[in-house]
């Protein structure tokens, strides 16, 4: 008898032991896919992590394995290493990993089934939710959990599930949900005994009276040719312009045949060109660099290169890399800049190319998956932070675009990996080389870039200055003060810009991170300032809405007329955000077309490329966004950027504030005079003698990286040490604090003074829990094995505690 170690999607640590029942004995293997019955009723999908020929010592009850429902693993046995290394570093279980890394289509759960009894007879009258219940069976006798709370209207319909079920109305049972399935699509063919000419025109006198037919037949001989060929249904009837039916009756006659084929959903294109695009002499210069780097540095960082020079060396790099027939992994931030680069990618590599992420369905990825999996072949991935896990076969180099992106970084749920430095990783297992891209990178990269650690690459050329836009910064306190700037967000040098901008059809930037209209309401008499019921912030006036809005719960409220507390109508707005400067320019420039880059107007992905889309082709002359916008899109037609409040980005209490603040505001800059080189930023501020946007004015981010890496030196913070955030919630604030100070004296008396004394967030409440955190700050000498031995003995410790039952509690490693 065999005995098998099988992790589950579950945040649960280790692994599972299974029976192998003896017909499956042979099939099983490490890396396997099966699915395993866990507690009283579900089934999960597992991943096979060891097989063992003794069963544990311990009294457990072993389960046998349920299905296997593949010949061949589903993973490459590097990758269930990779899991193990993210699952020890990010300190989480490995089940957490297995359930972000696979795709959805590939994991098979259990899903409740709920059937009626039919003879079933109320001895007394069923409350309201419980014959909303009985009344969804109308149409099906058995439902899904998923199906009651659509078709009943109830959010929760588990309460009245169970009193039904005590009655005897229903039962329930568990049923296997398969989420992947092959796409199949019908082929039409001649059938076999038609194949001369003298059997085609027998046929055509049989069809002469039924035109329909006939015309149909003669169709698909002239999509077929002379040679008789399957012809997808769909594509015959659409050239034919006949029905179905019509089709359906030659088949039952004999003369076509039907056939069912699995087909790929997976975009097919044409091979593509092929045709390298020819660099000049400062893109060539520096492909050489990098390549000269490789030759003996595994991790090069790529700085300072414009978008539209970045992407031909790309280009070049990957080619060398697939001719050698390895395979290549471009990672981008953000969903929306894959649009980008996709059509550019694939005319030079056609069928080379995959594209993964999440705005694909789960059957598309899976296909991607099987893909890779199946076959060696030399391709190109592009794809966002999850396409780190895909199973390669010979990986030989990966590209980590705008690397100091902070949407790399997994928030939520676990794992919270940074998908740069898990690539990092990804790249030692197979040998492969790294590119690290930023024109502002992370001051970790920069730091072991200039330590040598990293391989170093910057142009540095006399024309890369020269397409700098000038920078204007614009004390509009002191506008302000002198009056020429009031009741306006548009100081007179901005305005002035946009107007010239305008007359010549160029195109502009406005740049404010906040969404809304107005970030807080005031009361004028009594200072009361309208706060979320859940959470520990004001609401935010969102004036589309006309509603008062929390951005962290999503909880609003309707605009009051007047003040909730001493009943005075004197409410005022404070501060602005992109809904206010998008009313203000359109009330300053009525005749020109302007948009909004936001989460609120940008809520999907297709609205998304939308308003990208139309920027780009000039159907919007004015775009007025967030951080969004701060991204790394190639507007060629812009001149004018405008930064309107840059004190927002500096007045974080935040040890990467200042970091951040540079990124973002170079980035955004970035965007004016691409083409020719006279673009203009525009930079509003209150804080005029600030040296970091005195830096910013200057390009001069060496400058701000000394002055932060001095600074974090001083202070003990990273890149110098490594952060670990525990991060601890409850419903009750006296028990969190207690809970709180108890940990971080038991990890103190373990670790020593690099534990923090409990920490109160800047919002110290969330969607109704209290928070607290704990930092951990530790020597990058120190194993985080031995942490996590310290963390785990500790937190054995506090589940003493029946109090510590009502804490939530997380790990954040390298938190952002």
């Amino acid at each position: 008898m065999k005995y098998a170690q099988v992790i589950v999607p579950l945040p649960l640590s280790g692994t599972f032991t299974y029976r192998i029942p003896d017909m499956m004995e042979k099939a099983v293997s490490v890396c396997c896919r099966v699915v395993v019955p866990f507690g009283k009723k579900h089934y999960y999908t597992g991943i096979v992590a060891g097989i063992q020929d003794e069963a544990p010592e311990n009294d457990m009850i072993i389960k046998d394995i349920f299905v296997l429902p593949d010949e061949n693993p589903v993973i490459r046995f590097y990758q269930l290493r990779f899991w193990q290394w993210i699952s020890s570093y990010y300190l989480c279980s490995t089940g957490e990993v297995f359930r972000v890394a696979l795709p959805s289509g590939l994991k098979l759960e259990s899903e409740t089934i709920v059937t009626i009894d039919p003879e079933y007879e109320a001895e007394e009258p069923l409350k309201p939710n419980e014959q909303k219940i009985m009344d969804a069976f109308s149409s099906s006798g058995v439902l899904s959990v998923s199906e009651l709370e659509r078709i009943s209207g109830l959010k929760n319909v588990f309460p009245s599930v169970n009193s039904l079920l005590e009655k005897g109305a229903i039962a329930i049972k568990e049923s296997l949900k398969q989420r992947f399935k092959d796409k199949t699509e019908t082929y039409i063919c001649l059938a076999g005994n038609i194949r001369s000419e003298k059997d085609i025109n027998l046929v055509l006198a049989m069809l002469k009276r039924s035109k329909q037919q006939e015309k149909l037949f003669l169709d698909y001989l002239d999509l077929s040719g002379t040679k008789p060929e399957y012809i997808i249904k769909k594509k015959l009837l659409a050239y034919s312009g006949v029905k179905p039916p019509v089709l359906n009756t030659l088949v039952k006659r004999g003369i076509f045949i039907s056939e069912e084929r699995t087909v790929s959903r997976i975009t097919s294109s044409a091979a593509g060109a092929g045709i390298l695009p020819i660099l000049s002499d400062v893109r060539k210069k520096v492909y050489e660099d990098v390549k000269k780097s490789f030759e003996t540095k595994n991790i090069t960082l790529l700085y300072g290169v414009t978008p539209g020079d970045k992407a031909e060396i790309y280009i070049h790099i990957i080619h060398d890399t697939l001719s050698k027939g390895r395979q290549a992994l471009y990672l981008l931030p953000e969903i929306a800049i894959t649009t980008h680069i996709t059509d550019r990618l694939r005319q030079v590599f056609g069928r080379r190319l995959l594209v993964y992420h999440s705005a694909f369905s789960d059957n598309e990825r899976v296909e991607i998956w099987n893909r890779l999996l199946q076959t060696e072949e030399p391709v190109v991935v592009l794809g966002i932070r999850s396409s780190v896990f895909l199973p390669f076969a010979r990986l030989g180099l990966i590209i980590v675009d705008e690397e100091h992106d902070p949407s790399y970084k997994q928030q939520d749920p676990a794992p919270r990996y940074h998908a740069r430095n898990t690539a990092m990783m990804l790249a030692l297992e197979h040998g492969a080389k790294v590119l690290l891209e930023s024109a502002t990178p992370s001051l970790e990269s920069y730091l072991w870039a200039l330590s040598g650690k990293y391989g170093l690459v910057k142009p540095g050329s006399r024309q890369e200055k020269e397409r700098l836009p000038k920078i204007d910064i614009v004390d509009v306190r002191d506008l302000r003060r002198k009056k020429r700037m009031n009741n306006t967000l548009f100081s007179p040098l901005l305005r002035e810009k946009i107007e010239a901008a305008l007359s010549k059809g160029e195109q502009i930037v406005l740049f404010q991170n906040r969404r809304g209209f107005a970030p807080m309401m005031i009361c004028q008499a009594c200072g009361k300032i309208p706060h979320c019921v859940n959470c520990d912030v004001s609401l935010t006036y969102h004036k589309r809405l006309c509603r008062l809005v929390c951005h962290y719960c999503g909880y609003s409220a309707p605009l009051p007329s007047k003040c909730p507390s001493c009943g005075s109508a004197e409410l005022k707005m404070q501060g602005f955000g992109t809904e206010k400067v998008e009313e203000e320019i359109v009330a300053l420039f009525p005749s020109a077309k302007t948009a909004r880059l936001d989460t609120d107007a940008a809520g999907t992905q297709n609205a998304y490329r939308r308003i990208l889309t139309e920027f780009e082709e000039g159907k919007t002359q004015i775009l007025t966004g967030t951080q969004m916008i701060t991204k790394g899109f190639n507007f060629e037609n812009v001149s004018v950027v405008g930064i309107m409040n840059a004190d927002g980005l500096l007045n974080i209490p935040d040890f990467r504030a200042c970091e951040r603040a540079f990124q973002m505001m170079y980035q955004v800059s970035g965007h004016a005079g691409r083409s020719d080189g006279k673009g203009a930023v525009i930079l509003q501020t209150s804080q005029s003698d600030n040296p970091l946007l005195k830096m910013i004015r200057d390009f001069d981010y060496p400058g701000m990286a000394q002055m932060q890496l001095k600074e974090r030196y001083a202070f003990h913070y990273p890149p110098y040490t490594r952060l670990i955030m525990i991060v601890l919630r409850c419903r009750r604030e006296d028990v969190l604090d207690d809970m709180a100070d108890r940990y971080s004296a038991k990890l103190r008396a373990i670790l020593g003074d690099c534990v923090s004394n409990p920490l109160y967030p800047p919002v110290a409440r969330v969607q109704t829990l209290f928070v607290r955190k704990i930092m951990l700050k530790m020597d990058l000498s120190v194993s985080v094995s031995e942490t996590r031995k310290a963390l785990e003995a500790v937190h054995r410790e506090m589940q003493e505690y029946p109090l510590f039952k009502q804490i939530i509690m997380h790990y954040d490693v390298d938190p952002l």
